[in-house]
């Protein structure tokens, strides 16, 4: 090939290399998938080594990340932080053992590496500087060689300890990380962000450290940069000892001999990652010993001792049938795309989501188009390219509805008073329950397992019976016709004397699940709690119909103008008023208990993982609260007892078992809060 012709061709993949990282880093967007990116890495990498004349400043090779951005005051790394060699098969794996054998002049016969294999969470990597104890400064990773001072945002994260008195803790350290936001977390933000990943670093390059704070950001740390006075000398031990100084460190490390168990445990990982509450993409190897770390060194912008070893992506080829608009609990239009089915990692998938009318124009995405489709863990399948080479000649852009496909309300993009921009997602306008797609969705979320719980009472027996007319307002629940189920096919005496209990039963309700089963937007069931407990009777509650007085709502703690305006929207539709005067007259709502601080379960925290019966979760958590118990959301030292229910997640159990915490069941859960009455 003509020099000038690869020399070209070498700068249209640095050019396209640094359009995709200024995205990724300084934009959090993510235009091509990780996969793609790698490759594109991949093949400048091997540009460079086989043309000696192709030469440039912006070469993967030499950069790291991104410039700091200019919102956040800049600060050197005392050391760099650098990146990751990538290895995609076996024999990159063998080929970087080899490598360091030269290296070190080292046989394999007479010779074995000892690794740190540590799972690769996706997330944003930050520095945490600690000086005699105290967490001083937090730094992003910036170009490698300066980053963006985050110290205040990082201070939110509870993960990250701000004081630590261990005897063994370092006089100076800067330990590393990642910050990163939970699979479970995210499916609350979804409708804000693209993926966990742009989550995690856009709240994390917030301002305003509030705004942070709102956000569920979790830390894992895994190494170190500059330390003095640090008397430990492998990695495995460094993990070790982060644990102890109240870090959390991944419960998946592991201390590895020989490629051929890299590999084992490779496949192990990549066949549990969809089952994990983190996004993972790879494995990365540390030679464990400091000692080897430190006569290896680094080569250009990465270390010689350690290799990320990548996951294969989760993505297939499909062509999209059709965009379909589906219709939220809070009148949220979600873009689903319809594609020819295809399976991704044994799954198959005929549905994406296209995320929003933003995502659709960014990526100009059209039926008709031939996309690539990928499926990551827990995450919706989504689509990530367009394949503009086989788009048709008649292919047409789609025109996102201005009125709402169920009830023809002209739909709005709210103004957001924590990002100061117009949200992504577009709404229909019509509050209540006017809206039919919106009121099936509000009826569903009534009785779902947080709300009222009403056992056998799911998602397709909401549709089916809407479908009869039988229900269109909550209230209805509570005076079906059922002598006309009784006719429909599937229902028989004894499931419509099943249904009957489980209605009855539920009549009785505690406070703040009954204002969270309203589904008013912007009320969880941590909002719905602090509203109970500020309005203590449920009479209070409902005089705000008459009184109209949102401004004392202001008083309570947690609950901002967001809240109330949501609220406010509430109480000023008839069609709720109508229905709270009808759930007043039906239910018998319990007052809110006040929360003492010293029941019988203080100082004692509870997990809960699995399916638990007879009850729900929300009404578990409740009852320990009221004997002022805590609920945390991950295994740590600070777990007092795991409870157990069926098909529980293996990780939390394994992760419990290993630190000896308390495993127990439904029954001896209840047990314990029988004997603390």
């Amino acid at each position: 090939m003509n020099k000038n012709l690869i020399k070209k061709r070498y700068q249209e993949k640095i050019k396209l290399f640094n359009h995709h990282n200024k995205k990724y880093y300084d934009e959090n967007i993510s235009e091509i998938k990780d996969s793609e990116f790698d490759q594109l890495k991949k093949e400048i990498i091997e540009l460079e080594r086989k043309y000696v004349f192709l030469k440039s400043k912006k070469s993967p090779t030499i950069t790291v990340g991104f410039k700091p951005s200019k919102n956040f005051k800049k600060i050197s790394h005392k050391v760099p932080m650098l990146s990751l060699s990538n290895a995609f098969s076996e024999e990159d794996l063998i080929n970087f053992e080899k490598r360091v054998f030269n290296f070190l002049n080292k046989t394999r016969e007479k010779f074995e590496i000892e690794y740190s294999a540590e799972p690769k969470i996706d997330g944003i990597s930050a520095s945490l500087i600690y000086k005699k104890g105290k967490f001083t400064t937090g730094l992003s990773r910036g170009d490698g060689k300066e980053g963006e001072d985050i110290t205040e945002n990082l201070k939110t994260i509870d993960d990250i300890p701000k004081n630590i008195s261990a005897k063994n803790f370092p006089n100076e350290i800067d330990v590393r990380g990642e910050v990163f936001i939970q699979n479970s977390d995210f499916k609350k933000l979804k409708d804000k962000f693209a993926n966990p990943r742009n989550a995690a670093s856009g709240s994390l390059r917030q301002k305003n450290p509030e705004d942070t704070k709102k956000i569920p950001l979790k830390f894992i740390a895994y190494t170190f940069g500059h330390e003095e006075g640090m008397k430990i000398y492998n990695q495995y031990d460094f993990l070790k000892n982060l644990d102890l100084w109240g870090f959390k460190t991944n419960p998946y490390n592991k201390l590895i001999k020989g490629s051929k168990n890299l590999m084992s445990n490779y496949y192990q990982l990549e066949n549990i990652r969809d089952q994990l509450n983190f996004d993972i993409d790879g494995i990365v190897y540390k030679i464990n010993s400091f000692d080897l770390q430190k006569r290896l060194g680094n080569v250009a912008n990465a270390p010689r001792w350690a290799i990320a070893h990548k996951f294969s992506a989760n993505s297939g080829i499909s062509k999209i049938l059709n965009i379909d608009i589906q219709i939220g609990r809070t009148g949220a239009l979600t873009p689903v795309a319809k594609i020819n089915p295809i399976n991704i990692g044994g799954v198959v998938v005929s549905n994406a989501t296209l995320h929003n009318e933003d995502e659709i124009k960014r990526k100009d995405i059209r039926v008709g188009d031939t996309v690539t489709v990928e499926r990551a863990g827990d995450v919706i399948p989504h689509i990530i390219s367009v394949d503009l080479k086989k788009r048709k000649n008649d292919s047409k852009k789609f025109i996102f509805p201005n009125k709402c496909p169920s009830c023809s309300s002209i739909t709005v993009k709210e103004f957001n008073l924590t990002t100061k921009k117009k949200d992504a997602v577009r709404r229909c306008s019509s509050e209540g329950f006017e809206c039919e797609k919106v009121a099936i969705e509000k009826i569903k979320h009534f009785v779902s397992k947080d709300a009222f719980n009403i056992e056998g009472f799911g998602k397709k027996i909401v549709e089916n019976f809407w479908k009869q007319k039988l229900l269109k307002l909550p209230q209805d629940i509570f005076t079906l016709n059922f002598i006309q189920i009784e006719k429909m096919e599937g229902w028989g005496k004894q499931s419509i004397s099943n249904l009957k209990y489980s209605i009855e039963s539920r009549k009785d309700i505690s406070f703040e699940r009954f204002i969270y089963a309203l589904g008013i937007r912007h009320i969880g069931l941590e909002n719905a709690k602090l509203i109970s407990k500020y309005f203590r009777i449920p009479k209070n509650f409902f005089a705000l119909s008459k009184s109209l007085n949102f401004d004392e709502l202001l008083e309570i703690d947690g609950i901002g103008e967001t809240q109330i305006n949501s609220i406010k929207n509430f109480f000023s539709n008839k069609t709720n008023l109508e229905v709270l005067k009808k759930l007043e007259k039906t239910l018998k709502i319990q007052n809110s208990i006040a929360l003492t601080k010293d029941g019988p379960l203080r100082d004692k925290t509870f997990m809960i993982t699995g399916k638990l019966n007879g009850i729900s979760r929300a009404e578990i958590k409740s009852l320990i609260e009221k004997k002022s118990g805590s609920i945390i959301s991950s295994v740590s030292k600070k777990l007092d007892y795991l409870i157990v229910g069926e098909k529980p997640t293996k990780r939390k159990v394994d992760a419990a078992k290993q630190s000896k915490i308390n495993i127990i069941n439904q029954d001896e859960i209840i047990k314990i809060l029988d004997k603390t009455q």
